[in-house]
Parts: structure tokens; sequence; C-alpha cells
């Protein structure tokens, strides 16, 4: 008898049919905020009700009669990234982190677009309601970028300007991490959205940590967790998309403000050739290059940074009075 041949079509309609059945087992739902703050928020949380609808999670925590400094998340993060810094200079500033709208414990109405500059007024809107009127500004990564920008459009109220491995310039080629590359394809997001994106998170991380030891299973779960809170996934997501506001030497020039620029030289996210950028365009700014580190220096380094950022706030910022300057650590001691 003669063995009949399959149709190579019925080869392909078995494989996507397969990967059908993948992706569907590989769907993940929304997680309540009432199961997600439970696990996430701490007794120094707290929530401010803003006019757009947002609902923005914060910490207002450390000396309160000190300098206030402000520190704002990098994308997919949330404040918990700051908590080593915070715990390191708390006894000597006023510290506020917060979480942008679709990130951490934020929550934002159903249809929420972050508009340009959005997250720059979240970040106004919050301090003025605090009753903060002058503050140091710092960021990471994509909270670098809303820094840098805040700095533009707001310079009467900055004391200092801090960017941690910030982001801003346009990028070339096609290099970055896989998951930034999948998500900047429309039909990558489109994959992406409900999936488990639990390897692809490890991966970046790993990338961005440089340490595989800080890649706990605790952080991996604070990643993928948060980033399934209601309505967190599409706000992400549209952050992947649209022409940007790119960075500029023309730009950067205005900035007057005491700026320290810091980047891991070690960074796959961002090149520390990009922090040379924002020092050379920033007037009078200072560059601390950290060898052997990642994209995320308060949290590889915590208390080296921490050490070499209050150094810089006691010299350029927030000058320690004379009696007391001949007894400063300066910040290779603290190392």
């Amino acid at each position: 008898m003669r063995r009949r041949k399959s149709h190579p079509l019925t080869g392909l309609a078995v494989v996507a049919a397969i990967l059908g059945i993948v992706w569907i087992l590989l769907q993940r739902p929304d997680i309540p905020y009432e199961e997600l703050q439970p696990r996430y928020a701490s007794p120094a949380s707290k929530y401010m009700d803003l006019p757009d609808g947002v609902r923005v999670h914060y910490r207002d925590q450390g000396l309160r009669s000190g300098p206030t400094l402000v520190l704002v998340h990098g994308f997919s993060a949330s404040l918990h990234a700051w908590e080593p810094w915070v715990k390191a200079l708390e006894p000597h500033y006023r510290i506020i982190t917060l979480d942008l709208p679709g990130h951490g414990l934020t929550r934002a109405p159903p249809g929420y677009l972050v508009a340009p500059g959005g997250f720059e007024t979240v970040v106004d809107t919050v301090t003025r309601r605090l009753g903060v009127t002058r503050f140091t500004l710092g960021g990471n990564s994509m909270g670098g970028g809303v820094a840098w920008r805040y700095a533009l459009k707001h310079p009467d109220r900055l004391d200092g300007l801090v960017l941690v491995d910030a982001a801003g310039w346009p990028r070339t080629g096609k290099g970055g991490l896989l998951i930034f590359r999948i998500l900047k394809n429309p039909v990558g997001r489109a994959l992406l959205k409900n999936i488990e994106t639990r390897p692809l998170v490890k991966q970046g991380l790993e990338d961005g940590y440089l340490d595989p030891a800080l890649v706990t299973p605790a952080l991996i779960d604070r990643y993928t967790e948060l980033a399934r809170a209601p309505g967190h996934r599409d706000i992400l997501l549209g952050l992947q998309t649209g022409p940007g506001d790119p960075a500029s030497a023309a730009r950067l020039a205005a900035i007057r403000i005491p700026t320290l620029v810091m980047f891991g030289e070690e960074d796959r996210v961002i090149p520390a050739g990009d922090g040379k950028k924002f020092a050379a365009a920033i007037p009078g700014a200072t560059l601390i290059l950290y060898p052997k580190v990642g994209h995320a220096p308060m949290e590889q380094i915590p208390q080296r940074s921490a050490a070499d950022l209050k150094a810089w706030l006691d010299s350029k910022v927030y000058p320690l009075p004379a009696t007391t300057t001949a007894t400063a650590a300066p910040a290779a001691a603290m190392r």
C-alpha cells in the first residue's frame, strides 16, 4: 500500500495549533490591588488622589527638617528601587519616592494614556501638594529622563539634579536588551501583553544588575507581579510608542542647576557614553563612572553610591556650616 503524503499545510496547521495552545496556557490575568498592596506596600506607604483620576503611591521618609530629595524610578520599576538609598540617607534628608502611573502601586483610570510631559506633571503636583517648595530631583533610567525634562520646565523649584544611568539620548543601531527590542515592535507588544513574561524579566534584570546574586526570586516576583496590576500593561506598552522627547546638547545647555551624573561603566541598558554626553552638555556637571557596575548603582552598590551623592550634595548643593566642614568625611573614605 502506498503511504499517503501529508500536505505541507497540514504540518503548519499542527505547529500553529500547538503554538496557540502554548500561548493560551501562558496567559496571565491582572492581579488585583487588594492582593498587591499587602505584598508591596509598607508602613511608610501613602496615597494621593490627583485630578486626572490617578491615585499615586508614595513614601515620605527620613529627616523631616533636612533638605528634600525626590527620587523617580525607571521603566517597569517602582519606588522600591530607591529603598537602599533611603536607608543610607534618611538620617540626613527628607526623601520622597513615588510610583509613576503604570508602575508599582499607583492606580490609573481605565484607558489612561501618559501625555507628553505627564510624568513631570505628576512629580510637580505631588511635591506641591506635600508643601515642598524646593528640592533635589534624582532619577534612574526613564526616571532620569523625567528628571532632566523637569529641570528644563521648573528650574526655579530645584536645588540640584541627579541623573543615575539616565535615559534620553537618541538610540542608534539595533542594540539593547532583548525585551526592549521586542517591545519596540507592535507585534511583539501584542504578543507579550498578557503572557507570562517572567523569563524575559529575569534575563533583563540579570543584564541590568550584572550580579546574578542580586536577581532574587523576590525581585523577579516584584517586577512581574506589579506589571500585572490592573491597567499597568497597557500603560507600559504605550510608553514604547510615539516619537519620544530626546536629549540634545543644545537643550541640556539650558540647565544651570548643580548636576551630578552617575553611571555604571558596564551598563547594558544605556551605554556609559550617554553619561559622558550628559556631563558634557550640562554646564558644570559632575560625572562619576563606576567600574564593573550596571544600570542601577543605587541597588548594586548602595553604600558607595549614596556616600558619593551625600559628598556631592554637601559640597555643591547643601554646603555644611564652616564649623563642621573639617569633619565631613569624603566619599572615598565612606566606601
